[in-house]
């Protein structure tokens, strides 16, 4: 099944011609999780071939205009579209009487309901759990409380040997449950370990999304050992103070928590219109961890098969 980002939006607060505000759409088992919803983010939704349709689940980080800005656009296109499944909106808990507002200001009547599930509090909280995923929230370092956020398959089901089936004789009817980790008694009474008859199944894919925050220690324990770290890095190094200043993260600092928290790779955006050309951003970043990869919009980052990049 598939496990895959794409970006719609790799700049910071000024947009460019070439990169759009903060979006992430994230394909998970063929589910659609839009990750913030800066401005012009259902126009790369058309541009990108993304079904509208398959969204369910919006997530906010935080509320600057662009990481928020699109979703007005967007809740009344899906109106517009004859929407009418509930939407899941999760973002900061002061959020939810600012968007019946602006809804009423603007006259805009859904043809669906909102099921708003506010974020607050320091400490990592499990927000979304399904059979298929887990969604984890955790407060990050801004000018305003803003949140990151970290996807997890549900572990994999183990996998039957072939010829432990003919050897054990074992029925269908009992194979779901061996794969869940049931041992299995054969006809003539023995007791077979589960180990012994099955391996272990594809490990389980993860995705944390890191938006606008300083370099905190913390982080890296939020985010440990998954496979695929999105990090804002706005400015390179020689900006530090002006990062520190407005909350925002390095080059440096993305791939200091990187480092720290063991992930596989690292993609680093939401860069500041100040750079046309983000192969220095890229490069510095990758003399302290080397799997570092460009935010770039429109491209696919297949996490299954992260180990190939």
């Amino acid at each position: 099944m598939p496990f895959k980002l794409t970006i719609l939006g790799s700049s910071s607060a000024l947009p460019t011609s070439e990169r759009f505000p903060s979006a992430h759409v994230l394909n998970a088992h063929e589910r659609l999780f839009l990750i913030d919803c800066g401005e012009g983010t259902q126009m790369q939704l058309r541009r990108n071939r993304i079904r509208f349709g398959k969204i369910n689940h919006i997530f906010i980080s935080h509320l600057h205009g662009d990481h928020v800005f699109g979703l007005y656009g967007l809740l009344s296109s899906f109106s517009l579209m004859g929407r009418e499944a509930t939407l899941h909106l999760y973002a900061p808990e002061n959020y939810g009487d600012l968007l019946h507002s602006h809804l009423s200001d603007f006259d805009i009547h859904l043809n669906f309901d909102i099921d708003f599930i506010p974020l607050s509090g320091k400490d990592p909280v499990c927000i979304l759990d399904d059979t298929y995923l887990s969604v984890t929230s955790f407060l990050l370092e801004h000018r305003v409380p803003a949140y990151g956020f970290l996807f997890r398959e549900k572990p994999h089901d183990r996998n039957i040997i072939k010829e432990a089936i003919e050897k054990y004789n074992i029925p269908t009817v009992r194979m779901q449950a061996i794969k869940k980790g049931e041992d299995f008694v054969a006809e003539d009474g023995r007791v077979i370990k589960n180990e012994d008859i099955t391996i272990p199944g594809p490990a389980p894919h993860s995705y944390a999304y890191c938006s606008d925050t300083r370099y905190f220690a913390r982080l890296a324990r939020f985010v440990s050992d998954v496979e695929l770290l999105y990090h804002e890095a706005t400015f390179d190094s020689s900006l530090s103070d002006l990062a520190l200043k407005t909350g925002h993260s390095t080059t440096s600092d993305a791939a200091r928590v990187a480092k720290e928290a063991r992930v596989k790779a690292l993609v680093i955006g939401h860069f500041s219109s100040r750079y046309k050309d983000i192969t220095s951003l890229v490069e510095e970043a990758r003399t302290i961890f080397p799997r570092t990869f460009p935010a770039i919009d429109g491209r696919d980052y297949d996490i299954a098969s992260i180990d190939e990049w």
